[in-house]
């Protein structure tokens, strides 16, 4: 097996002890529970609003959002692994001067501003376009989900509003990769746990002070995210120490025809994996829309597990994609490997926290969720699905940040499509077979698939020690 000479000696090592994987993650599991807990809260205080279609709606519009914003993370995930690499060329560049990855102090900034800068330029188109076909995006995207009549109308008052949004949350993506790739997760808390806590007093002030309903919830949303977007330009200006008129200028050398070329050839891989998840999702809530509004219901409450969950688990998979990022930038390749086998054991260990939590807090969590019986008996008979999901789902997510770490977009464009053959006919076959107890199967099959077949591309390159072939010129 042939692996790429390590780098030299010279080089300080990296970090891979497990209070370091852990010092990484634990910031970012923090600020990315603040993500889902916004859905989590607008959920609660539509599920106490004793209208089955209102929470149903709210369950469509979230996935409709989801399937969306969601395609285009790729704007998180390419500035994380860029940024991550960059950050590994530079201490590799300096003979050892760079003491810390995640300090700023001793790295030119120009690298990594320029990519936050097409991150962002990026998320401004997409988020403008999609502005623009908002009538056309909602009435086709609640006709695919299978909406009624009176879901579909809660979901389109929810969307009207929310969509004004969808610029900010997309700059939101490109800031938190950014900011994880560099290992720089504590502005991720700051900036999250501010969304998070705006969202919460501007959503409950618009819907109990001002008695808006289901304009007011998303109204307190929409605020939030635009106020994160200057919070996190203030943070990337004090991080790189430059002016506000440099955060805003763009060196030309870094916009040129090849590498914009090169960025949106990764972004392709991204959003190809990223479109066929967020479709398989997109279905699952289309097949319960299919049975009725008190199933599209429970679900609804039941999958925020699924979103708390994943959140909270991605951030072992930020630590797994920045360490192996910039052990990739470097070629160190025995590194790597240490890199994959702690964090993959720091990944399985906080899933047996999370399920365990669950499995203490469900009851209380589904009465705080809705106090409509019909969707409380449903969720509380299904609710065991739900607690084992961070064990089942874990290995998709830590493979995950591996790849991204790697910038490896055929290898998690191909991964997707080999997914997608396989879950879609599978999940109707489970739906035709068990109903709702199928459309679990198909989450628990959906998050399996992911860990399965990506562990065979990985597995294969660990056998020809053949990473380097896995990765872009970047």
């Amino acid at each position: 097996m042939s692996i790429t000479t390590p780098p030299s000696s010279t080089m300080p090592p990296i970090d891979t002890r497990y209070a370091r994987i852990i010092a990484i993650a634990l910031p970012v599991l923090l600020a990315n529970l603040a993500m889902p807990l916004q859905s989590v809260i607008d959920t609660a205080i539509v599920g106490n609003m004793n209208e089955t279609a209102k929470l149903a709606g709210m369950g469509l519009a979230i996935q409709l959002l989801s399937l969306l914003l969601v395609s285009f993370n790729f704007l998180q995930y390419a500035s994380s692994g860029l940024s991550a690499q960059a950050i590994g060329q530079l201490a590799g560049h300096s003979n050892g001067s760079v003491q810390e990855t995640n300090d700023s102090s001793n790295i030119i900034p120009s690298p990594l501003l320029s990519i936050l800068q097409r991150a962002l330029l990026l998320a401004f188109v997409i988020g403008a376009i999609l502005l623009l076909a908002k009538p056309w995006i909602i009435d086709f995207g609640l006709q695919a989900l299978s909406a009624n009549p009176e879901s579909g109308l809660a979901a389109k008052t929810y969307l009207d509003v929310r969509f004004w949004g969808v610029i900010a949350e997309l700059m939101n993506f490109a800031f938190i990769g950014w900011f994880a790739g560099q290992g720089k997760t504590r502005y991720m808390l700051y900036q999250q746990g501010f969304i998070a806590i705006l969202n919460i007093i501007l959503t409950l002030f618009f819907v109990f002070g001002l008695q808006m309903g289901l304009v007011g919830v998303a109204l307190g949303t929409t605020i939030a995210f635009w106020s994160g977007v200057l919070l996190a330009l203030w943070l990337s200006r004090q991080h790189l120490g430059i002016s506000w008129t440099e955060l805003f200028q763009a060196d030309a050398k870094y916009f040129t025809k090849e590498k914009i070329l090169r960025l949106f050839s990764l972004n392709k891989d991204i959003f190809i994996r990223t479109l066929i998840l967020t479709l398989s999702f997109a279905w699952i809530t289309r097949l319960s829309a299919q049975s009725g509004d008190v199933i599209l219901a429970a679900n609804a409450i039941l999958l925020q597990v699924l979103s708390i969950s994943a959140f909270a688990l991605d951030g072992v998979a930020v630590s797994a994609e920045t360490l192996s990022g910039q052990a990739a930038g470097r070629r160190d390749w025995p590194r790597f490997r240490l890199i994959v086998k702690r964090t993959g054991i720091v990944s399985y260990g906080l899933a047996i926290i999370l399920s365990t939590i669950w499995w203490l807090l469900m009851p209380t969590y589904l009465q705080l969720m809705t106090n409509i019986d019909t969707v409380f008996a449903l969720a509380n008979d299904y609710r065991l699905y739900a607690v084992l999901l961070p064990l089942v789902g874990v290995g998709a997510y830590w493979l995950d940040g591996i790849f991204f770490g790697l910038t490896a977009g055929s290898v998690i464009r191909n991964a997707a499509l080999i997914l997608a053959a396989i879950f879609f006919p599978l999940s109707w076959l489970l739906y035709q077979q068990w109903d709702m107890t199928g459309i679990w199967l198909s989450v628990w099959c959906l998050l399996l698939l992911r860990l399965f077949i990506l562990g065979i591309f990985l597995y294969r390159a660990h056998q020809t020690g053949s990473y380097e072939k896995l990765q872009p010129t970047v």
